[in-house]
């Protein structure tokens, strides 16, 4: 789509406004890929409520430096780029599916991210995405949690456990004494 000067400036303003409200960004060279897959990697980043888009360069050089996102490196503004604006508080979910969206398309290559407050390499992004995420982590510390409360109740049980049956044996014999 082609822009006028104005309309650049418009739309890299806009752009700095949605990248100050957002901490996690992510930036790829999409070239060689068909439309249908674009749109598959659209479907799979919308559940996060996160959004895919092109840029051009120019727009994207300028919405960075206007929300204060110094320090990209040069390499980041060749060729097509393309953005993953991923709001929340979790960037691990959307490196995973960038990731895996890559190692599927060979032709898309992540060049950089942006995640709380520092620019990562596109190593570092897939890094990321080897990580666990939040809800991964709860639902691990819960497991551990309810295992060990586990463990410490059955302990916290023995004792009682343990006379209940000393008692019933000894009614037990008891009762055979008696009997017998």
């Amino acid at each position: 789509m082609k822009y006028t000067k104005k309309e650049k400036v418009e739309k890299s303003k806009e752009l700095a406004v949605e990248f100050g409200k957002t901490a996690n960004l992510f930036f790829a060279d999409f070239q060689g890929l068909k439309f249908q897959e674009m749109a598959e990697l659209r479907s799979k980043v919308a559940p996060m409520k996160g959004r895919f888009q092109v840029l051009k360069n120019t727009m994207l050089r300028f919405a960075l430096k206007g929300a204060g996102f110094e320090g990209a490196k040069p390499d980041l503004f060749k060729g097509q780029t393309a953005m993953l604006l991923a709001p929340g508080e979790d960037p691990i979910a959307a490196a995973k599916v960038l990731a895996a969206f890559a190692k599927q398309f060979p032709a898309f290559k992540l060049k950089a991210g942006w995640v709380g407050g520092a620019w990562l390499g596109a190593e570092d992004v897939k890094k990321l995405s080897a990580l666990a995420t939040k809800p991964e982590l709860l639902t691990k510390l819960a497991s551990v949690l309810y295992g060990a409360m586990s463990n410490m109740a059955a302990v916290l049980a023995a004792p009682a456990r343990d006379l209940a049956m000393t008692l019933k044996a000894l009614e037990a014999e008891r009762s055979k004494a008696q009997a017998g």
